[in-house]
């Protein structure tokens, strides 16, 4: 009977740089093997094509298993189509994270067939300007009610719930101001809230009534120390689409500063972020509606329908003048403007009356109509007051529910269904 007994030889990983010279003096003595009696040597050739076959093999498995891996935030630049304008693209550089599930719960609460409609649950949340500081903290008001809905009956109603106001509240502030909520989106099974001053995205638990930093988003291209004036936000495609005024910033008379409220905001569900130059975007919408600069629209609403494939935005001002900071306050918009994916199809439609000091400030799809009925908030500013205003119709223009004022003179200017 022919007996085979390995000897041993200890092959160290081929990972470690730092062990190369052990493993390459190991192969120095080649494998003995016995047979019977007799002892058989490999020769040293024998051996090191076999280990460089291994390694071309280890390497063409590692290729090919990293290339099957979903690609990560650091090939935004690769997955964004060139007609993003994105010619301005940055990346904060976090440590590359996995990917949870996306939770796509929504609403977070179930809607329930009544009497006067479907009954959804609605949250509403404040921007109290500079009197959101009291003493060291600065706040935010949260408002919650119920909408209904009869398909049927083409009618929408609206009924507040009598609890008090929720107080959120925080200590960060930048320039001695914060906690402005402008808007609220449910995002992977939570409610967040965007804070216009300081830039900081807070999620929002009810239940404890508690507000906590989540992520940070900075003004323009990223590299500025100034919070991102958040306005509005939609999901899309799973992640997260933050934008500003989308007017360029000028002086108080109108003389242009930079373009940085033209840059929006695509967060992902670990909290990277990416800095998109819409510049020509929101240039685009502006000349579907034949306004250039000087002239301006000010936006403050925006939602991404994946039914229809296109953007919808319902601007907080206009004007074909130059910007004035007094005469802005009574050039209230109507307008609503829908666009591509590509911005190269851009339609508009009024939406009821003017009413110069009114103008959009959030708006979100009604669930379960396949995005053809909308609610949203109007906000208004005027020698020093505020006043909100909530209203339904559908995207046709059809109005259900007509302007109604939210009691009292808060400035509330986001609105989601919870």
């Amino acid at each position: 009977m022919v007996e085979y007994t390995k000897l041993t030889v200890n092959e160290p990983g081929l990972e470690k740089t730092d062990r190369m010279q052990d493993w390459r003096q190991a192969i120095q003595i080649p494998t003995a093997y016995r047979i019977g009696n007799s002892t058989v040597r490999l020769q040293y050739q024998f051996v090191m094509g076999v280990l460089a076959v291994g390694v071309i093999a280890l390497v063409m498995f590692y290729n090919s298993f990293s290339h099957s891996k979903p690609h990560n935030s650091y090939m935004l630049e690769k997955r964004i189509p060139s007609n993003y304008e994105s010619d301005h693209l940055h990346k904060h550089n976090l440590p590359e994270l996995k990917q949870s599930n996306y939770n796509s719960t929504y609403p977070l609460t179930t809607p329930v067939r009544t009497e006067k409609g479907v009954r959804y649950k609605i949250a509403i949340i404040s921007d109290l300007d500079t009197n959101s500081k009291k003493e060291d903290e600065w706040i935010s008001y949260l408002k919650t009610g119920a909408l209904f809905v009869d398909i049927e009956k083409n009618k929408v109603s609206l009924e507040w719930d009598q609890d008090e106001l929720m107080t959120l509240k925080t200590t960060l502030a930048q320039g001695g101001r914060g906690m402005e909520l402008s808007e609220l989106v449910v995002f992977n099974g939570a409610l967040l809230g965007f804070d216009d001053r300081t830039g900081t995205i807070y999620q929002i638990d009810i239940a404890s009534k508690f507000a906590y930093p989540w992520v940070l988003l900075v003004d323009g291209h990223g590299r500025v120390a100034k919070g991102f004036k958040s306005e509005w936000a939609t999901v899309k495609d799973q992640s997260l689409y933050v934008g500003g005024l989308g007017k360029a910033w000028t002086t108080p008379t109108g003389e242009l500063v930079n373009y940085h409220p033209q840059y929006i905001k695509k967060v992902t569900t670990t909290g990277e972020v990416s800095h998109i130059d819409w510049h020509k975007r929101y240039e685009a919408l502006a000349k579907a509606v034949d306004i250039s600069f000087p002239g301006y629209i000010i936006h403050e609403s925006a939602s991404w329908s994946s039914v229809h494939k296109r953007w919808f935005f319902l601007p907080r001002r206009e004007s074909k003048d130059r910007y004035d900071e007094k005469l802005d306050e009574s050039r209230g918009s109507n307008l609503m403007l829908t666009a591509d994916e590509e911005f190269s199809d851009i339609k508009a439609k009024r939406i009821g009356d003017i009413s110069p000091t009114h103008g959009f400030s959030s708006f979100k799809f009604v669930p379960n109509t396949h995005d053809r009925l909308i609610v949203a908030l109007k906000s208004e500013e005027n020698q020093g007051k505020t006043a909100s205003y909530i209203m339904a119709f559908d995207i046709d223009g059809t109005i259900l529910l007509p302007e109604t004022k939210i009691d009292g003179d808060f400035k509330f200017e986001g609105i989601e269904f919870i």
